[in-house]
């Protein structure tokens, strides 16, 4: 590798602590930092550049003349700005990601959607325009928690407010969206829920792929001790935070970190950078609050010092710009940082400036990073509000606090000011004595959530002999209620296979419940039962109230369908049994029949009729083979559907398994049926002979009914043979009933008066076992 010169873009303490680290690099030639500080000049192989930071042509010229081989831009109003592609265009790498991915510090409503594209936990949240002042009051009164205001703009990181009331709520939106106090930062408002707990920053390398994060850090942003007074840019910072033990930085990381850059890449604007995610760990676990696009000030200042003393920043920062972040080694040393920031008197409002500064003699692993200073006729002054950084390492968070704060004492400007108790968090913090079920990965509030999302769904699944009220230990179901005189109960239990994967796929979660039902009470209806009541199993990683409500109002539906209760059911969340947010279900079904009308009846013979019933597609079966073609063909879920571009593929093979229950259930409940087979895996071959007596087949005509089209689609793509596809799937017909020829007419006009539109005469029951499978070459015509 030729040596590198870097351009780096800033002025304050968090560019001054990249210079000195980049500085230390073997392969790094020049440093150049555009417009720098008082300090970075002094730095070993840095020079100060006097262009403007907005002006990038110039910054493009410049660096073009000078031979600059990587760009890093420190703060984030030129990566907003779009820095990146100006730079991109003459082949000059940046460590920094594009206008497009900078989004997500520059809109705060941006981020808040893609979080919620991307069921990245973050708080609830709704954005407003300026112009809709109104809603957004009315939402304040009627959501039902405290708020958090924040400008969606970039707003020097001070565009948020922290109402205590809901009137100063209304006050401060009147400020943000009347007043216009943030500008143009305040055109859009995100009013969001405000989440407790402790916050920490993590800040993680990323080359659009990996994602490789730092110690978590934790700031303090408020001027006065005690985290009292107005918000600054930051007073301090110190990492690694002890609240950010390693299962919650697993949990950042696999919850957060990963699905934000597989998100951004996915959507066609990749981050490569720093992406600084600020977090909120709660009671059941981290949520995001914000992100940021680069490197964190004062973080970074703390951070630099826990950097390996043999890892060369350098070599990090070209890896993400050549995305190949995975080829070196990000390495920290054990101990940790601190920063404490020394600001001008009146910051962060009005303050003087150019009151010279004297800076003695640091302390060993102590280091003075510039932020607001200038240098004028060979003194160095104050030029801003945060003016000095001092930081430390040390062993210990006490050690690193008493060098940081020992260097402090040896730097002196008028109207000096600085926190005393930087990291007074961690100190105070005391040990924790035990885990709680939230710190293991299970959320009882999300559980207790879910119950109270769902109970309006259950209640409209009730019928005599159940209220369908759950939340007990247990349903109950009284069966005189229903009238039957000599009944027997049939029970069944099923699951919905790997369509769940594919509903997964896809992200629509509508219909495997209405599935889960369907195979458990069409398998109690071949028995001539009538479900009662129901009960669900649902599994899960991490339980996401949302998506688990949607499925159990599936479930609801097919209750409905069936016409059976639902009286109960259990929600598992079991971390680390399932991979992200997959799922499982299973379901349990009891019905009842009277005890002459038991199906099948013993009379079936050679010469009954079996008429077929249609299904509405696929079902619940047969998806492992389903899933191979649709690999084979070349689509993704997301294409429109070959037999019906008004759907996407995924949507159509979705399509929920019919339940036959109202249909058929009259027809045997009169004694028109001799028997009946559920079509599900397996397909005719397997199924049908499993209602026979033994001895006996049938044979089926595949001319008397229509293949579907996906059903062919199957064929076409996947290369299955008719006789294979009979032993797989339904092929349209999902269920098969057995009646005595001279009773054929009869039973369709009852089912046909149930609300069956069609029913096919498909076969005949025949002395020889086995199915015979005839004119299946109608499938292939």
């Amino acid at each position: 590798m030729s040596a590198l010169r870097i351009l780096v873009i800033g002025s304050g303490g968090r560019e001054h602590a990249l210079a000195w680290k980049l500085s230390q690099s073997p392969k790094v030639d020049r440093i150049f930092v555009c417009p720098g500080n008082g300090g970075t000049a002094l730095e070993s192989k840095t020079t100060n550049v006097n262009l403007s930071a907005s002006d990038f042509p110039a910054l493009v010229d410049f660096a073009l003349k000078n031979e600059v081989s990587l760009v890093l831009p420190g703060p984030e109003q030129p990566l907003v700005d779009g820095i990146e592609t100006f730079f991109r265009k003459v082949g000059i790498p940046v460590f920094g990601p594009s206008a497009l991915a900078a989004r997500m510090e520059g809109s705060k409503a941006f981020s808040k959607a893609f979080m919620d594209r991307h069921q990245i936990p973050t708080a609830k949240f709704k954005v407003f325009q300026s112009s809709e002042v109104d809603q957004a009051i009315e939402y304040v009164r009627t959501c039902g928690f405290k708020v958090v205001l924040k400008a969606s703009g970039l707003a020097a990181g001070k565009g948020v407010l922290l109402p205590e009331t809901v009137d100063e709520a209304i006050a401060g939106l009147k400020e943000i969206m009347v007043d216009n106090v943030f500008g143009a930062a305040g055109q859009e408002v995100v009013v969001e829920e405000l989440l407790t707990g402790p916050e920490v920053s993590v800040l993680a390398f990323s080359d659009g792929y990996t994602v490789t994060p730092l110690p978590a850090a934790q700031d303090h942003k408020r001027i006065g001790e005690g985290d009292t007074g107005p918000n600054t840019g930051g007073m301090g910072a110190y990492a690694p935070a002890p609240v950010a033990t390693p299962d919650i930085m697993a949990r950042i990381t696999k919850e957060v970190l990963q699905p934000t850059i597989a998100g951004m890449r996915k959507e066609g604007y990749p981050f490569v950078g720093m992406l600084f995610t600020g977090l909120m760990i709660t009671e059941n676990g981290p949520k995001v609050l914000e992100y940021n696009v680069r490197f964190g000030d004062p973080e970074t200042e703390a951070l630099v010092l826990l950097l390996d003393p043999e890892t060369d920043l350098a070599s990090i920062l070209l890896a993400c710009a050549e995305h190949r972040l995975d080829s070196v080694d990000v390495k920290t040393r054990q101990g940790y940082g601190v920063s404490v920031v020394l600001a001008s008197q009146g910051y962060p409002g009005s303050y003087a400036k150019g009151k010279e500064i004297t800076i003695g003699q640091m302390p060993q692993d102590v280091v003075a990073f510039h932020a607001g200073t200038s240098a004028v006729d060979g003194k160095v002054v104050t030029s801003g509000g945060r003016v000095l950084v001092v930081s430390a390492y040390a062993p210990t968070l006490q050690g690193a606090l008493d060098a940081a704060y020992a260097g402090v004492a040896n730097i002196e400007f008028e109207g000096k000011v600085f926190r005393r108790d930087i990291a007074h968090r961690a100190l105070k913090a005391k040990p924790t004595t035990g885990l709680t079920y939230a710190q293991a990965g299970v959320s009882v509030d999300a559980g207790n959530a879910l119950v109270e999302a769902i109970k309006p769904f259950v209640r409209a699944t009730r019928r005599p002999g159940a209220d369908a009220e759950i939340g007990g230990f247990g349903g109950v179901f009284d069966l005189k209620a229903t009238g039957y005189k000599d009944p027997v109960l049939v029970s069944g239990t099923d699951g919905v296979g790997t369509k769940l994967r594919v509903a997964m796929d896809v992200g629509l979660h509508d219909f495997v419940g209405i599935d889960l039902v369907a195979m458990s009470v069409n398998d109690l209806l071949v028995q001539g039962a009538e479900p009662l009541y129901f009960l669900d199993y649902f599994a899960c990683s991490k339980l996401d109230v949302a998506t688990a409500a949607r499925v159990v109002k599936g479930i609801a539906d097919g209750c409905v369908q069936a016409g059976c209760a639902l009286i109960g059911g259990e929600t598992a969340e079991m971390p680390s049994m399932y991979h992200g947010d997959d799922y499982d279900l299973a379901g349990f079904a009891v019905g009842a029949v009277e005890r002459d009308l038991i199906l099948p009846q013993p009379t079936i013979a050679p010469g009954d009729v079996l008429l077929g019933l249609p299904s509405s597609g696929l079902h619940s079966n047969g998806f492992s083979l389903v899933r191979k073609v649709v690999a084979l063909s070349g689509l993704s879920y997301a294409d429109p559907c070959p037999w019906d571009a008004s759907l996407t593929l995924g949507r159509a093979l979705l399509e929920p398994t019919r339940v036959y229950i109202k249909s058929v259930l009259p027809a045997a409940q009169a004694g028109l049926l001799k028997g009946m087979s559920h079509i599900t895996g397996g397909g005719f071959v397997e199924n049908i002979p499993r209602v026979l007596p033994k001895g006996m087949g049938c044979f089926i005509d595949a001319s008397t009914w229509e293949l579907p089209p996906v059903f062919r689609f199957l064929m076409q793509h996947g290369g299955v043979e008719p006789l294979e596809m009979a032993r797989t799937f339904n092929n349209g017909l999902g269920m098969v009933l057995v009646v005595a020829p001279d009773m054929a007419s009869r039973a369709i006009e009852a089912l046909q008066s149930a609300g069956e539109k069609n029913v096919y005469k498909i076969g005949e029951v025949t002395a020889q076992s086995g199915v015979e499978m005839r004119n299946l070459s109608a499938w292939s015509s």
